[in-house]
């Protein structure tokens, strides 16, 4: 590949995409918890697993949208 077909992405669009994948990753673990929980914990009826995947996808999409993922640059 020659340099002007390498498209450079900001480091804050890498760590929106991990967020994301983590985020996705403990949200769906959280929602299984939900259904099927396993532990008795002093604080575990508040899911705190479904709360922070949440939490890592909005911050997700909040680096996403500053990157400006999706814009077309020419």
């Amino acid at each position: 590949m020659t340099e002007q077909n390498m498209k450079m992405f900001s480091i804050w669009f890498w760590v929106g995409l991990v967020l994301g994948i983590y985020g996705l990753i403990i949200t769906g673990a959280g929602i299984y918890y939900v259904f099927n929980p396993e532990t008795k914990t002093v604080l575990g009826h508040y899911n705190p697993s479904l709360w922070w995947g949440i939490i890592m996808l909005v911050a997700s999409f909040i680096f996403l949208a500053i990157t400006g993922f999706g814009k077309k640059k020419v």
